[in-house]
């Protein structure tokens, strides 16, 4: 199948204004571009991105490494094996939950009950597990059932009955902490076994130094394999491809930042079970969203409610889905953040938990306005809000200080969302 490169009419058609027409830019695909250019092409290429707006993960990547580099400049302690694996670990739990917020803003809509759904997911492990000796692993699944139940709930009261997602959530957000107050009952705090399932979910470390090399060259050969292949059914379905050049070049940079995570590992405990079990889920979500018809349809819905409908796709049960896996996301997250403090509170879910859980995806790189995001824009975030909380504990620094720069870099990934979708507003590209 030939390849029109270009938007120039055909000879035989009349240009009514030719100053203008030769004046005008021609439309080139940019992966074709790319190719024929070789390493020109990727200088225009990342050019015409900066100018368009589509700054994609660059601003929280570089945002990341100068936050690294000033905390290890006031504290060496700061980039050591320890602390870093530490900080891998504490991450999962805002991680988990800023998984599932992601679909939601994918959306254009919010989901402010998390941090409960969180808590009393946390809270209903504990009582059907410890206080009633219900099996650790059924007490898991139902656990985070309630999650999914909760969020489906939601998601029918703002779909089917037209209730504004932000009332609805944030209804929900009071009434899911209450029952965790309730499940908790007098007491208030109920510790887990340390030996049992959920404990060791942030507890348990690989130490064999194979294990964290291991997912190393299993998370590389995954990337290759999936962009290969990707880039194969493009080529021979006639759409424009990336050159192999750009998918090699792509994994080397990500078997570097992958071996280098695992030699850190290796350094301390080992590989922590908890940062599998989020890079697995990352994999999943990614694939979901980015190469099933669901996930397109998630996108389609933050592009244009009304344009979705038209185009047949049932909307109302695309957005309970949405919110029941938000509900879903929290409370496995929960079940990590019952896990690192080995016990169920009734401080759980709340704090700044729902604001870094947010501040999480949107500092990642998804936009508040919907249509545009990927689920490791959680990791991204995550690690950046986590980073800078172990970095100010380690200069002794305070929580309202903490509170006030957290807000500010979120302040800040919002301004760049909102400039950035601008800029591809009268770049024609949003």
């Amino acid at each position: 199948m030939s390849i029109d490169k270009t938007s120039t009419p055909p000879e035989d058609v009349p240009v009514e204004n030719p100053e203008a027409a030769r004046g005008s830019d021609v439309a080139v695909d940019p992966r074709l571009l790319v190719r024929e250019q070789g390493l020109a092409g990727y200088v225009t290429e990342f050019k015409r991105k900066m100018k368009a707006g589509d700054l994609g993960s660059i601003p929280v990547v570089i945002g990341l490494a100068i936050i690294w580099i000033i905390f290890q400049s006031l504290n060496s302690n700061f980039l050591t094996a320890g602390n870093l694996s530490d900080i891998s670990v504490a991450m999962v739990g805002t991680g988990m939950i800023a998984v599932g917020i992601v679909f939601v803003l994918l959306l254009g809509e919010i989901d402010l009950s998390v941090g409960s759904l969180s808590g009393v997911a946390g809270a209903t492990f504990a009582v059907l597990n410890i206080t009633h000796g219900m099996n650790e692993i059924l007490a898991l699944v139902l656990s985070i059932l309630t999650g999914t139940v909760a969020g489906a709930l939601q998601g029918f009261f703002f779909a089917k009955i037209g209730v504004p997602a932000f009332a609805v959530t944030l209804a929900g957000l009071l009434f899911w902490n209450g029952l965790m107050l309730k499940i908790l009952g007098d007491n208030g705090t109920i510790n887990l076994n340390d030996n049992g399932l959920v404990a060791k979910l942030t507890s348990y470390y690989f130490s064999d130094v194979a294990a964290a090399y291991g997912l190393a060259i299993g998370v590389t050969v995954l990337f290759f394999l999936s962009s290969y292949f990707g880039n194969r059914r493009r080529e021979a379905a006639g759409v424009p491809s990336r050159p192999l050049s750009e998918t090699i070049l792509r994994t080397v940079l990500l078997a570097i930042v992958s071996f280098a995570a695992a030699l850190v590992f290796n350094q301390y405990k080992g590989l922590p079970l908890a940062v599998v079990i989020f890079v697995a889920v990352l994999f999943i979500t990614d694939f979901v969203l980015r190469r099933t018809s669901y996930g397109r349809k998630v996108f389609a819905l933050g592009g244009s409610v009304e344009a979705s409908r038209r185009a047949g796709i049932n909307v109302d049960m695309v957005r309970i889905s949405v919110f029941a896996i938000s509900g879903t996301f929290a409370a496995i997250g929960g079940l990590f953040i019952a896990s690192k403090i080995a016990s169920a509170n009734q401080g759980a879910g709340g704090g700044d938990l729902l604001m870094n859980a947010i501040a999480a995806a949107v500092i990642g790189g998804t936009s508040l306005f919907g249509g545009r995001g990927r689920t490791w824009n959680a990791l991204l975030g995550v690690l950046v809000i986590v980073s800078i909380q172990y970095g100010l504990a380690l200069q002794g620094i305070a929580s309202p200080v903490q509170y006030m720069i957290t807000g500010g870099v979120l302040l800040a990934t919002v301004v760049i969302d909102a400039v950035t979708r601008k800029t591809q507003k009268s770049a024609g590209r949003a």
